[in-house]
């Protein structure tokens, strides 16, 4: 048997960094088992087998497990709603049975391998489920800082208990104690991430409650608790509640499973290694029998010490083994100190280890990036607060499976045409010089159809239909699959295209499609030729042979082409309406990275007037894009490469050239619009900036007229592009 990660060169380290999580233990473990209705002791018995066995038996390198928020609040608002009190004989007769089934529950999702499911639950369900959970948590503890006990319930429940806490057992030291307890840890994990804060604030508190301090100003401390291993009992089974304790050791399980795979998977990623998540799953049924019988609660991994391993440099599961002996040592000899710590110093370390699983960041990227999956997340951590941590759950996964019909129901489509002189079709929506083809509807579906969707695909092809319309080739190389609705109403699309002379073809697609459609009575379509495997070779069927007529080929129809922004092929593709901004920022990165090598300035010069990096071997048209922006910046350019602004115009204009050059060797009416994309270009910053426009017409003018006498291979391609504003 080996232990996951291990290494003789590390093993120095995973042990002190196993003793460092041992100690935040400590206060974390013993608040954890108070939310849980268990007295603070038991969490440090959690502290010891469980982690144990983790360390012996997980393929995990890093993470964790023990004592933590999510399990402990459940078991929580369980003995809550049942009406029995945190502390009580009857909580510590009932958490180990519910511990027990938690630990059968996983046993069971091993053997059926249910780690799986997982990826079936969204980030934002589970941030929004854990948060909710820590913000409850939080809200039960914050009267044990004002002075009282904590409160139960659901958010409201928990509001009134604090407002009564306020008017009744206000303590004015305990509420100082525990805030400025909470200001320090909070900072010191800004400032100095990698301190164990909470060890020195255990240490001070009990300091404080030794020192005869809490008892002067009626603040409370914990009780005595005896020295020694916990010892080994199985639980009780209270047969009257086993039908209330199921559903809700099963949510445990759920949760343990699924927080602790989603976490240890991220660690592992980020760090290079594979997990066995089966086996895991495993390991924490194992790791629960042990909580179990020693009377402790759920456990599971924990984040914020698996994070605090990782700032430590803790590499292999060393760091588990190391905790847990440390514990075993810590409850034989050295319980002594925990009667004086003050309960509300033990209540602001808890607070702040909660405040960090509560997912402030997640929140603001969901903002930022995604309304959608920011609804969900709050829709779980609402459930919570207001109706509970089942009810949370099940708003969440509501919402994610509603997220996820409303995305397949509305999926990405785009009409597509051809970009002269480029191969392949391009987006009409996308490509601003893409031109559909005469007397074709080249259709991109991006998802698979199904009853939920097949309507938005028939309205869009319908609406897309033209008196002159020949064929219409569905671009299907996103689509894997179909149902038997969007099967029948396909056929009812192509019999109603072909009543009106209109071919119907599918192209791109993988074959097992084909096999789909014949199943579901579309056996004809690929029979006859209706699917095909490109959508050149679709159109070649249907007729139309490259090279293809174009709208713009007729007079009648010419497509009415921008300028300015058109030229962005790459750019636009890949950044949409933000093209321009984009590309003034690639320019911005050219110029801030002049003078970072040694290359001689003429170097430099061409090194700025070609693309590279990222973008090395894009389009002529965005070269001259980029030509264009880097003009805008030619101060600036000679300035930094230390060459005058007439030879930068001359390397710039030179550059130019060559483009248009091979443009119009390959497609000669593209040069047209290349001519056209600069007069826009120079008529915009005329009505822009005069100035700056007279200062590059004159530098562009003197270049022009150089090369025009030096290089007489450019002299008529000058004159086509520039007329006789070079004389």
């Amino acid at each position: 048997m080996r232990i996951a990660g291990f290494s003789l060169k590390a093993l120095p380290r995973d042990i002190f960094t196993g003793i460092i999580i041992a100690l935040v233990s400590i206060p974390i473990s013993m608040g954890y088992a108070q939310v849980a209705g268990l007295p603070p002791i038991y969490g440090l018995y959690g502290s010891i087998f469980p982690i144990l066995l983790f360390g012996i038996f997980s393929t995990s390198n890093q993470f964790i497990f023990g004592v933590d928020a999510a399990p402990a609040a459940l078991v929580g608002a369980f003995l809550a709603s049942k009406g029995i009190a945190s502390g009580s004989d009857e909580a510590v007769r009932l958490v180990p049975m519910i511990t027990l089934l938690v630990a059968a529950w996983l046993m069971i999702f091993f053997v059926l391998k249910a780690g799986r499911l997982v990826n079936y639950i969204s980030t934002p369900v589970m941030g929004g489920f854990i948060s909710g959970i820590s913000t409850i948590i939080i809200f039960m503890q914050i009267p044990k800082v004002l002075g009282g006990t904590s409160g139960s319930g659901e958010i409201t429940e928990l509001i009134g208990h604090i407002i009564v806490t306020c008017s009744e057992s206000f303590n004015l030291m305990s509420l100082v104690l525990g805030v400025s307890s909470l200001a320090l840890l909070l900072l010191s994990k800004k400032i100095v991430p990698k301190l164990p804060m909470s060890v020195f604030v255990m240490i001070g508190g009990a300091i404080l409650g030794y020192s005869g301090f809490a008892d002067t100003y009626g603040v409370a401390k914990l009780s005595a608790i005896k020295s020694g291993l916990p010892a080994w009992n199985f639980p009780h089974i209270d047969y009257d509640l086993i039908m209330d304790v199921i559903p809700t050791s099963l949510t445990v399980a759920v949760v343990i499973m699924a927080e602790t795979l989603l976490a240890s998977n991220n660690l592992a990623q980020k760090n290079g290694y594979r997990l066995d998540e089966n086996n895991e799953v495993m390991v924490y049924g194992l790791g629960n029998f042990a909580a179990c019988l020693t009377g402790c609660c759920p456990v599971n991994g924990s984040v914020s010490r698996s994070s605090m391993g990782e700032q430590y440099g803790g590499a292999s599961q060393v760091m588990s083994i190391s905790a847990s002996a440390t514990m075993a040592v810590i409850m034989m000899f050295f319980t002594g100190f925990i009667q004086y710590l003050p309960v509300p110093v033990l209540t602001s370390i808890v607070i702040a280890a909660l405040l960090g699983a509560v997912e402030f960041e997640l929140a603001g990227r969901l903002f930022r990036q995604d309304k959608r999956e920011l609804l969900i997340f709050l829709g779980a951590f609402l459930g919570v607060l207001l109706f509970g941590t089942v009810y949370g759950v099940l708003i969440g996964v509501i919402l994610s499976f509603v997220s996820v019909i409303i995305n397949t129901a509305n999926p990405k489509r785009s009409f597509l045409g051809v970009i002269p002189g480029h191969e392949g079709f391009h987006s009409l929506e996308r490509n601003t010089y893409s031109i559909p083809l005469k007397n074709v509807v080249i259709y991109r579906f991006s998802g698979n159809l199904y009853f939920a969707n097949i309507r938005i695909f028939i309205s869009d092809i319908e609406g897309a239909l033209r008196d002159d319309t020949k064929c219409v080739i569905v671009d299907s190389g996103a689509v894997c699959n179909i149902d038997i609705t969007a099967a029948d109403r396909i056929a009812s699309l192509a019999k109603n295209l072909s009543d009106r002379g209109v071919s119907l073809y599918f192209a791109s697609h993988i074959g097992h499609l084909n096999d789909r459609m014949r199943d579901l009575g579309l056996a004809s379509m690929v029979e006859e030729g209706q699917c095909r495997r490109t959508i050149a070779s679709a159109l070649s069927a249907a007729g139309f042979k490259a090279p293809y007529i174009l709208e713009t080929d007729d007079a009648s129809e010419e497509k009415t082409l921008p300028y300015g922004n058109a030229e962005r092929l790459e750019f636009e593709w890949a950044f949409g309406d933000e093209a321009e901004a984009e590309m003034e920022k690639y320019t911005e990165k050219l110029l801030g990275s002049i003078g970072n090598d040694a290359e001689p300035p003429e170097q430099q010069l061409m090194n700025m007037i070609k693309p590279k990096g990222a973008w090395k071997g894009v389009s002529e048209l965005d070269s001259e894009e980029l030509l264009a922006h880097l003009q805008l910046h030619i101060g600036e350019l000679s300035e930094k490469i230390g060459i005058p602004e007439d030879k930068i115009a001359e390397a710039i204009e030179t550059r130019r050239l060559r483009i248009a050059k091979r443009v119009a060797e390959r497609d000669h009416a593209a040069l047209e619009r290349l001519k056209e994309h600069d007069i826009h270009f120079r008529e915009s910053l005329k009505k822009e900036s005069p100035e700056l426009y007279s200062r590059l017409s004159d530098l562009r003018l003197g270049a022009i007229r150089r090369i025009s006498a030096e290089d007489a291979q450019y002299a008529s391609l000058i004159k086509e592009l520039y007329g006789d504003e070079n004389q």
